[in-house]
């Protein structure tokens, strides 16, 4: 079997700093995660960005570029720029990373949905900053828009600057979005499509909604790279069975604070080795960062602009 790649979400825009001591919200914290990740065997760190003072998410470029430069300079991991970034953040700002740092790769949310995290305000005791709670509130009343005008010029702006789009793909309609791209020539084959499962709005976290995913996106597209991750406790049913699928996978804080049931990751790099760990029970290697490039047709290290 060929090698797989496996990426960490360092720290997202879902969780708050209320619900783990363990989330990274610094530039300093966010650089040692992405380092722990490749020692781990990770071959991609997914970024996102939060204000360091209060850990809320933001889309601050400085903070993206610094991480950015520190983490070049101590290993040769992809980096992945979300173009998602804080629930609610202006269109215009999420895409600037792409023509900044002119990325190795960034994701592409392939569709609007009903992006929903008000139902676990109930599960945190107590809060640690005023905007957390009002914050994932406000989601029972939120479009998390991705219309097709902005995913054309998405692209079009990735495309200039030599990024590679990870394709998000958090329900099956997302799949017939990619197709009508590819066939108007505005995404360019092969595609690599990242299944978002188990988000409140999407489909939910099960193996044969897995399956049924990648069947349909067999049928519409053809051939691609695809990966998996899952919200929560499904994160490692879902990410082996993605393996075992001929599938990459993606673990970290993003998607799931726990290693296992009650005991909190203190890392995404400890979520790493596990899955490694799993995987290699199974016959199946991790990819090194540079046979992830590899796979991916990405550009090199050498062509981003950090």
């Amino acid at each position: 079997m060929g090698k797989r790649i496996i990426t960490a979400a360092l720290t997202g825009s879902i969780h708050t700093p209320s619900m783990s001591p363990y989330l990274p919200v610094t530039p300093e914290q966010l650089i040692e995660e992405a380092v722990a990740v490749y020692n781990a065997g990770g071959a991609v760190a997914h970024v996102h960005v939060r204000d360091p003072e209060t850990g809320m998410p933001n889309a601050d470029q400085d903070i993206y570029r610094e991480i950015a430069t520190q983490v070049k300079k101590r290993c040769d991991i992809v980096l992945c720029f979300t173009t998602g970034g804080k629930l609610g953040e202006p269109v215009e700002n999420r895409v600037r990373v792409a023509s900044n740092l002119k990325p190795e790769l960034t994701t592409l949310n392939a569709g609007s949905l009903n992006f929903a995290l008000f139902h676990i305000v109930d599960g945190v005791e107590e809060w640690k900053y005023d905007w957390e709670k009002p914050y994932l509130e406000g989601t029972e009343d939120f479009i998390f828009p991705n219309t097709f005008k902005t995913m054309r010029q998405y692209i079009e702006i990735m495309y200039a600057h030599g990024a590679k789009p990870e394709l998000e793909i958090y329900d099956t309609g997302m799949i017939n979005n990619v197709a009508f791209l590819i066939d108007k020539g505005i995404i360019k084959k092969p595609v690599y499509l990242q299944f978002v499962l188990g988000i409140l709005g999407g489909i939910p976290a099960t193996i044969q909604n897995l399956v049924f995913l990648l069947e349909t996106a067999r049928n519409q597209i053809g051939d691609f790279e695809f990966s998996v991750c899952a919200a929560g406790k499904q994160q490692f049913p879902l990410c082996t069975a993605c393996l075992l699928l001929g599938g990459h996978a993606r673990v970290g804080l993003e998607d799931n604070l726990y290693l296992e049931k009650g005991i909190l990751a203190k890392s995404s790099a400890e979520q790493v080795a596990k899955l490694i760990r799993i995987a290699r029970e199974l016959g199946i290697e991790p990819a090194t960062p540079e046979e992830a490039r590899s796979i991916l047709n990405l550009k090199g290290l050498d062509k981003v602009n950090y």
